[in-house]
């Protein structure tokens, strides 16, 4: 559980950031579909960087039960 709450706070952390500077610079508005799409960018983005490193930091969960 602890690896999930980890890729939301990366996931928040570098969306709101990015929000921050295209906010500041004056690229779109608070509540735009611009907003809404960073947001789900990166959120797609760190979803898949999850899956992707699940393996590295949370080793091999894929057992087969049958084999001995």
């Amino acid at each position: 559980m602890i690896y999930v709450s980890v890729w939301v706070v990366i996931w928040g952390t570098a969306a709101s950031l990015v929000d921050w500077l295209l906010l500041n610079a004056d690229l779109y508005e608070t509540g735009s579909f611009g907003q809404v799409a960073t947001f789900i960018g990166y959120g797609a983005a760190a979803a898949v960087l999850a899956v992707k490193a699940s393996g590295r930091f949370l080793g091999n969960v894929n057992v087969d039960e049958g084999e001995d």
